[in-house]
């Protein structure tokens, strides 16, 4: 069974809460919550108005889209820089760091009075998504209010957050409590395109830059619904390139068609693939929405006419795989499956008296191809991470409950810092219906919510 059943639920509720420390500290994290207080909305929608209005500069589809992120870096300096070090008394430390023109990253410190004691929130990005605006139904590129909605491009992914936790570390700067616990924010460049690579959290972690994060829990706030996203899938794309024999289509037998031969290789392949990567067990306590599949999402050739059977033809398509299993396996079991069918094509199902995919007569056999792009893994999140446990109490007092939920969609980068031993969770409070979307808009009382849930963090890490 897939999806939040009951009694998965429940179960995973437990688990999410069965870590929390008694309310021993209660008063100490009470008193950090209360001085944090909530999210100043009009101070938050005033500069969401200013970074949607820079959303058109900051679409990143390379080559011809590249994003401008120093925009959005400016006005976070503009709200952050009077309560920092660099021109004030503090207590905010603030670094930005670029390693592309106008591309830069964001790294702002409210520093703990515990060494080595520290919690991050990192993976608000500065970029968005394409939108073009004769497709919606309002200005994409500015930000419009419709009762709740606040709405535009990068309301939901990712510059809404972006708002939010620079309106976090302000109320840090502003009120200034004493944590024992250091709080990094982290805004990144190039999260939506990873084609031009050394821009964002990819170099920053390869400079060394992030490394004392690694030291408390890290929050990825860039994922919607407002629960905890506690999976993800990884990504394969696929390319599978089926040659045979171009001839006139009312002499059939005398060609090997590349279309027919193509959807029985792919039959073939996915159920070779659905026997060697089944349904894992630990999906279901993940709460994984679906388990890993193939299939194919794209198919082209060259073209002609409706009498001509064409030469070749590519099928293209992705696997998206859950965390359980390993991505150069899959690579190697599809490279496998190919090579076997092209020795043994003949054996393949046909499709009427005259498909064939061997003419001996001129030595002749179609032939498949695959090939890749680049892949990623998927995440699973340490579900005994104190981390995990502080965020589902969080949620639960904020939200009112806890259900996380993971899905096979790819969050890559967060994988490569898990990879460099980093205690990743994730989490976000735009909305999954718009993420991504035409007419994309967040909800003002669910970013509220998620000031709530963040400062809840901070405030159970005291104790």
């Amino acid at each position: 069974m897939y999806g939040r059943g009951n009694k998965v639920w429940a179960e995973m509720e437990e688990l999410c809460l069965q870590s929390v420390p008694p309310a021993a500290n209660a008063m100490v994290a009470s008193a950090v919550k209360e001085k944090l207080g909530e999210l100043n909305k009009d101070s938050f929608v005033t500069l969401l108005t200013k970074l949607i209005g820079e959303s058109k500069y900051v679409q990143n589809n390379p080559p011809d889209l590249i994003p401008e992120e120093d925009r959005i870096v400016r006005h976070v300096l503009d709200s952050l820089l009077p309560l920092s070090t660099t021109t004030a008394g503090g207590p905010l430390i603030v670094n930005h760091v670029t390693y592309k023109s106008n591309r830069g990253n964001l790294i702002v410190e409210y520093p703990g009075t515990e060494p080595g004691k520290i919690i991050s929130f990192v993976g608000m990005h500065m970029d968005v998504v394409t939108a073009n605006p004769s497709e919606w139904d309002f200005d994409p590129f500015s930000l419009s209010i419709d009762g709740d909605k606040l709405r535009g491009r990068g309301t939901t992914d990712c510059l809404g957050h972006v708002a939010l936790v620079t309106e976090l570390m302000k109320k840090l700067g502003q009120t200034k409590p004493k944590l024992k616990s250091t709080v990094v924010a982290v805004f990144i460049a190039s999260e939506e395109n990873s084609s031009i690579p050394g821009v964002g959290v990819d170099a920053l972690v390869k400079d060394g830059l992030l490394d004392k994060l690694k030291h408390g829990p890290l929050f990825w706030i860039d994922t919607a619904d407002k629960q905890p996203c506690i999976g993800t899938g990884g990504m394969i794309p696929w390319k599978l390139h089926v040659t045979g024999k171009l001839f006139h289509s009312g002499l059939a037998h005398k060609a090997i068609n590349p279309f027919e031969l193509a959807m029985e290789a792919l039959k073939e392949i996915q159920t070779r693939f659905y026997r060697d990567f089944p349904p894992h067990t630990k999906e279901q306590v993940y709460g994984f929405a679906t388990p890993s599949t193939m299939k194919p999402t794209q198919w082209s050739y060259p073209g002609g006419g409706i009498n001509q059977i064409p030469a070749d033809c590519t099928i293209s398509g992705d696997v998206r795989l859950t965390p359980f299993y390993n991505v150069p396996d899959v690579i190697k079991k599809l490279n496998e499956y190919v090579e076997d069918l092209n020795t043994n094509i003949e054996k393949l199902d046909t499709r009427g008296p005259v498909s064939k995919y061997v003419l001996p007569d001129e030595n002749l056999k179609g032939r498949i191809e695959i090939s890749f792009d680049e892949a990623s893994s998927g995440v699973a999140c340490n579900l005994e991470s104190r981390g995990f446990h502080v965020l589902c109490q969080a949620t639960k007092d904020a939200v009112g409950h806890v259900k996380p939920y993971s899905i096979t969609g790819t969050l890559p980068l967060i994988r490569e810092l898990q990879d460099e031993g980093f205690d990743v969770q994730t989490a976000g409070y735009g909305l999954m219906a718009t993420y991504h979307a035409k007419n994309e808009y967040c909800l003002l009382p669910d970013m509220c919510q998620g000031y709530q849930v963040i400062t809840g963090i901070i405030s159970q890490l005291e104790e």
